[in-house]
């Protein structure tokens, strides 16, 4: 086998291997609202737990893009390939520590009845989960234009997110009782919209892995 063909194997199993980790932290995302909207503290447990699996996959993608670098010294277009995967797989792990805080919520309200039917929040959610498949789409595709479309609909999430958390602020004078889980649902609208901020960066990336120049497309 050639230099060239075993290097281009082992950066498609780096790319695998971020992709097997996006889907691990996006069904630990979907688990964690599910646990949320159920009042399941046995699922959101199980969302924490799981957590590591996700870490040690991260470490394993680090650790194979460390030896890339030291066994075969990739030329420029390759290194941003590797360096672009690491930074993919931070935030894909970011991602997960989201589900991880939203199942900890969870776990705060307990089985205190909910203020109000928890629909909106799962809708946000849905939103912030379809920019990740997209967005890792675009990762996987090396799809520039793609990644521009994602990231523009961080704007919706963040306008949602805003209504939702002056919602729930109006809900503090009426039920102060309640103000421990009106809080915790403040606190998971929030790392809904980490979640789509973490898409953001992902597609920053993909712009800087396919032209060599870096945007920011927070603004």
């Amino acid at each position: 086998m050639s230099l060239r063909k075993d290097f281009d194997e082992h950066l498609q199993q780096l790319k695998q291997d971020v992709l097997e980790m996006s889907r691990r932290s996006q069904t630990a995302v979907q688990q964690a609202m599910e646990a949320l909207k159920s009042q399941n503290e046995e699922l959101a447990n199980e969302v924490i737990a799981g957590d590591e699996a996700i870490d040690e996959l991260e470490h394993s993608i680090n650790d194979r893009a460390i030896i890339l670098i030291a066994k075969q010294a990739p030329v420029a277009s390759d290194l941003r390939k590797i360096m672009v995967a690491i930074k993919v797989s931070s935030d894909v792990e970011r991602i997960g520590d989201q589900a991880v805080n939203i199942a900890k919520s969870t776990l705060h309200i307990g089985q205190e009845k909910h203020i109000k039917p928890i629909v909106d929040i799962p809708n946000m959610m849905n939103m912030a989960l379809a920019m990740v498949d997209d967005g890792v789409r675009s990762f996987q595709n090396e799809d520039v234009k793609l990644a521009r479309v994602v990231a523009k609909r961080d704007d919706a999430v963040d306008e949602m997110y805003g209504k939702l958390v002056q919602e729930l602020i109006g809900y503090i004078p009426k039920h102060p009782e309640h103000m421990n889980q009106i809080t915790q649902l403040a606190f998971v609208c929030r790392y809904i919209e980490r979640v789509a901020d973490h898409v953001t960066n992902i597609s920053e990336n993909v712009i800087y892995l396919v032209t060599g120049n870096r945007y920011d497309l927070n603004d």
